[in-house]
């Protein structure tokens, strides 16, 4: 029997755009101060800003807390674009 993938919920919740709760998130991709990078279920998530912190990260939960003071929220596809495996860092960086 194949297992089947199940889409499971991504909820992104901004308060006073100070602090950030993400859910459905698969992984993180890098963060600092300025920028968090996050892969969630809904495709690649990159939150700017500046004096950003990973306040909670449930990696078995898929939830993310974020503060700081966040400038813009952008989304990109998932979808494999290039090769097979290639990280959307490779991607991003060619």
């Amino acid at each position: 029997m194949e297992e089947q993938r199940i889409a499971k919920t991504h909820k992104l919740v901004v308060n006073n755009r100070k602090s950030a709760m993400v859910t459905g998130v698969l992984d993180v991709l890098s963060f600092d101060l300025n920028e968090v990078l996050l892969e969630t279920e809904q495709g690649m998530l990159m939150v700017k800003g500046t004096d950003l912190h990973v306040n909670r990260l449930t990696v078995e939960k898929g939830e993310v807390d974020l503060s700081g003071n966040i400038d813009s929220i952008a989304y990109s596809s998932s979808s494999p674009v290039g090769k097979q495996g290639e990280t959307f860092l490779t991607k991003l960086f060619k």
